[in-house]
């Protein structure tokens, strides 16, 4: 499964995410609706799950749809390498 690269992140603790993304965030149970900003988002308040860096809002961030895992972008970009 692919490592999802977002340009930015809406906010330290989620970013809105399209229909497509839907499946992977709910089953890493990183899934929120509910919200009058959107339908759908990706919850990343835990940080990057390799080092535990925070991602705050405008930063990079990759979601790991094997894992389920949230990375800052130096650890996501290595990643996504990896499996290129």
């Amino acid at each position: 499964m692919p490592v999802i690269h977002f340009e930015e992140a809406d906010s330290p603790e989620r970013t809105q995410i399209g229909e497509g993304i839907v499946k992977f965030a709910r089953r890493a149970d990183r899934l929120e609706t509910g919200r009058a900003e959107g339908k759908y988002f990706l919850n990343h308040a835990d940080g990057c799950g390799v080092g535990g860096e925070r991602i705050a809002a405008g930063d990079e961030l990759y979601f790991d749809t094997d894992t389920g895992e949230i990375l800052c972008a130096d650890h996501g970009a290595a990643r996504k390498e990896g499996r290129e």
